[in-house]
This record gives structure tokens, C-alpha cells and sequence, in this order.
């Protein structure tokens, strides 16, 4: 009879049942679980080291060999499998997670459980039991980090798997470790399978090996408690992101003609100033800079100019924010900004004057129409509104995550530590030192008139991950 799948997979993590799991489907005849086929260390099971006439050595350098041989060699009506950890051959996931023709199995457990299953089992030298006169027991120290460690990596894998179904329009079968001593539970994953068979009770070889409370096997409990309390189990810390990513924005990179300099810069902050002083460094005007380069160009400057040094420059959210919005909003003569600010004076209610600042145009009416700007921006970078993201509005966060597609600057200068930080640079990089001059840029009206309790909120929700990534403090002028 045909196969329902040529394969199936379950995922795992060490110290979840899978030892278990894979003996009570081995009872079925027409399921084969060949155990962790791709663990760095063995083929298998402890001790093997070949499986199909596939070694080691072949398995690192055609590790999707030893899947068709699995596959190929299979007993008629055999579905064979294999367990899969975060740490295996990740090559394998590329290959296994796509294709609906392999039967994806997940299996989980309390994490904490499995922490400290796993360290109980480092301590004893016992990874199975099959009979409780040969129990070895012993208690464990709670170590958070190690534990923090071993969470995020199976979060991580946990949510590739995922996507990789998701994207796939595929489903798997859910397993908790509770479920695997359940007979109908087991009989409903062998039908998931294709199995043509059902068991009365689930494997009984194996034992449980730690049964008692978690208080009788870590010695500092009570400081594990504690620490656990800490942790962001739900993460409700974690900002959601709905900000489009960015590409690299290779043709705003400028580069000097001799010096190896090459600037990077986030649209909003410093920008022609910084590009002003690169010209005088080399005693070039501004327009002979090295721009508008592809990313061969780019590639190129960089081979051309070993030792080379990379910088960008951040603005504080707050600055930027207002710099953007006295540019590129309120002038009427911004033709790249036209059609934006049309939107926002209709759609968005933006209470500036059509003709730009006008006499009789005040601060409280500035503050007024830029407190509607950061409404319009905090939308806009949710993603809930029909105007898109302009890199002049993005976070400074998702720039450099897009420029780290090409490159990232070697240096983050914040605007304020221009002054001395550039010509340092200079002077490391050519010997030569020009001293950098950064113009007020006040608009109509200083921040410090315009600013309130109800922008600095505003704005810490709008640019979050820039406050939390690069530490900025509340501005103070």
C-alpha cells in the first residue's frame, strides 16, 4: 500500500518525551523512527555512525543524502522518520520544512521541566531508564542565564518552523509531552501518518525518571522562583513592529575622492553639514564627493581605499522629528513632499497654512499642527495609513537594519559629539584635522517653545525601538 508520506519528521528538544514518543510509534509496523539521524555527534542513536552506507564524513558534506537514503531504503509500506533539534544540521531544515510530503510532528514541554530533566541527566550520566532500580538521582543549581539561553534558542527555532509551515500552507501534528502516554492520542498521530494500525497501550520499556516535585530536585528553588517572576513569559515588553523593513540606501552613501571616508547617513539627521565637512577635509567642493554609487560602486570605493572607516549620525527622535516636519512638511515648496502634505492637510486635518509660515502664523499653532504630525507619524509607522513610510520618517532602527544588508557604519555618532568626534576621526584617518560646524536649526520656532508632555509621549511611542536601541534620554534642550 502507498505511503500517506515519505517521510516524517518530529521536532524536539532534548529532555521532551522523544525517546518515548519515537519507542511507542516504533510499535506500529508501518512507522520506523530511525532516532536523531542528524545530531552533530552520532547517526542515530549513541554509538552509530553510519546508516545506509552513509558515514559521518558524507553525512557533513551531503547532509541531504543521507534523507533520500532514509527515504529510498524504507521498507514497502514503512514510513520512516527522525528526530529534529534546534542544533542539528540546519542545512536539513531548508529542505524538509517545504516539502508537504514529509509529515512535520511537534512536540513540546514545559521548558523549565526540560531544563531541568536535562541538567538532572548531566549530573547522573542517565539519558533513559528502563527500570526504576537503576534510577540515579541527584539535585540541580537553577542557573538563569543558562536556562534564558536555552529558551531563546528554542523560541527561535520554534517560530522558523512555524513560518516555514505557515508559508508553506502546511500543518503539523501538536503533541504536548503530558499527551505521549496517551494510547488515543498516539493513535490519533499514527492516523495523522498514515498508519494503518492502532496500539492498546503506549510504550511501556521506558521509564519516567524524575517524577518528583521540582522543589525535591533544585537545591535553590526559592531563588528560582524569584528569578522566573522576572521573566517576560508573555512579552508584553516587546514592541510590536509593523514598520516595512528598509533597504540599504546605497545611492544617499558619500564617499571622499582620497581619504577613505565613507558617510552613511539616516535621512533627518545631520546631513549636509556632515557632507560640507568631508568636502574641506579634502579641499573638494560639495558636488565632487563620491555619490549616487550602486553597490558595485560601492564595492569598488572599498577596495580601492583599504582601511577605509564607515560613519552614519543619529538625531535625537524628538529633533528629528521637528526637523522633518519644519523641511519637509510646512514649506509649500517641497515638490518631493507635495502630494504628503496635501494628504495631511485634508485627509489628516494638519492645521498649517497652504502657503506656507505666514505672518500671523504663532508658536501655539506650530505646536498645534506638529502635535497632528506625530498622530499622522505614529499611525504611519503602523502601518495604518495609505501613505507610505518615507525614509525621512522611519526610524533611524529600521535604517541601519537596512543598510546591514551591504555594510554598517563603523561608527554612531550622536549629533551633539560632532563637534569633537569628526575631526578625531579625520586625524586617525589622514593625519589632517578640519575642525566641523553644526548650523541651529531652529525652524520658525525653537523645540524648546514647542515641545510638551504630550510630544515627549508621543514621540517615545512613535520611535520606541530608537529609545530603547541606542539609549536615548527624554530631550532637555
Amino acid at each position: 500500500m502507498d505511503r500517506k508520506f515519505d517521510a516524517f519528521v518530529i521536532f524536539a528538544e532534548m529532555r521532551t518525551g522523544s525517546n518515548y514518543l519515537e519507542a511507542t510509534l516504533n510499535d506500529l509496523p508501518d512507522l520506523d523512527c530511525l532516532g536523531e539521524v542528524y545530531n552533530p555527534t552520532f547517526m542515530g542513536h549513541h554509538n552509530r555512525f553510519e546508516m545506509h552506507g552513509i558515514d559521518m564524513d558524507r553525512r557533513e558534506k551531503k547532509p541531504l543524502d543521507l534523507l533520500e537514503a532514509i527515504i529510498d531504503n524504507a521498507e514497502e509500506g514503512v514510513t520512516p522518520g527522525f528526530r529534529f533539534f534546534h542544533d542539528h544540521d540546519a542545512r536539513v531544515l531548508d529542505r524538509i520544512l517545504p516539502d508537504p510530503a514529509i509529515a512535520k510532528v511537534i512536540l513540546t514541554r514545559n521548558p523549565l521541566d526540560s531544563y531541568v530533566s536535562r541538567r538532572i541527566a548531566s549530573e547522573t550520566g542517565q539519558w533513559r531508564l528502563t527500570d526504576m532500580k537503576h534510577a540515579r538521582s541527584a539535585k540541580i543549581e537553577f542557573r538563569q542565564w543558562e536556562f534564558e539561553n536555552m529558551l531563546t534558542d528554542l523560541q527561535e527555532f520554534q517560530v522558523r518552523v512555524q513560518r516555514g509551515l505557515q508559508t508553506t500552507g502546511q500543518t503539523a501534528f501538536y503533541i504536548r509531552y503530558d499527551d505521549i502516554n496517551d494510547v488515543e492520542v498516539i493513535n490519533g498521530l499514527a492516523r495523522f501518518l498514515g498508519s494503518e494500525h492502532e496500539l492498546d497501550g503506549t510504550n511501556s520499556k521506558l521509564k519516567k525518571q524524575n517524577p518528583s516535585d521540582l522543589s525535591e530536585k533544585v537545591e535553590n528553588y526559592d531563588h528560582m522562583v524569584r528569578m522566573l517572576s522576572k521573566l517576560d513569559r508573555f512579552e508584553l515588553d516587546k514592541t510590536p513592529n509593523f514598520e516595512p523593513p528598509r533597504h540599504a540606501g546605497v545611492p544617499n552613501f558619500c564617499a571622499t575622492p582620497e581619504a577613505g571616508l565613507l558617510f552613511m547617513p539616516i535621512k533627518g539627521a545631520a546631513v549636509e553639514p556632515v557632507k560640507s565637512w568631508m568636502a574641506a577635509l579634502e579641499g573638494i567642493a560639495t558636488g565632487d564627493l563620491l555619490g549616487a554609487m550602486n553597490q558595485k560602486d560601492l564595492r569598488q570605493w572599498m577596495r580601492k581605499h583599504p582601511g577605509y572607516r564607515s560613519f552614519t549620525v543619529l538625531r535625537h527622535p524628538l529633533e528629528r522629528a521637528y526637523h522633518v516636519f519644519n523641511t519637509c512638511i510646512l514649506p509649500n515648496d517641497r515638490p518631493a513632499f507635495s502630494n504628503i502634505r496635501r494628504v495631511l492637510r485634508k485627509r489628516y486635518g494638519l492645521p498649517i497654512p497652504e502657503e506656507g509660515v505666514i505672518k500671523g502664523y504663532y508658536a501655539d499653532q506650530h505646536q498645534e499642527a506638529f502635535i497632528a504630525f506625530l498622530h499622522f507619524l505614529k499611525g504611519n509607522l503602523a502601518g495604518q495609513t495609505s501613505v507610505k513610510v518615507e525614509p525621512v520618517f522611519a526610524s533611524q532602527t529600521a535604517i541601519l537594519q537596512g543598510m546591514a544588508g551591504v555594510t554598517l557604519p563603523d561608527h554612531l555618532f550622536r549629533e551633539e559629539d560632532l563637534i569633537e568626534g569628526l575631526p578625531r576621526l579625520a586625524r586617525g584617518q589622514t593625519g589632517k584635522e578640519v575642525e566641523f560646524d553644526m548650523p541651529v536649526d531652529d525652524g520658525p520656532f525653537p523645540l524648546s517653545e514647542i515641545n510638551n508632555y504630550e510630544t515627549e509621549a508621543l514621540i517615545g511611542e512613535i520611535y520606541r525601538k530608537d529609545f530603547v536601541n541606542f539609549g536615548f534620554a527624554p530631550w532637555e534642550g
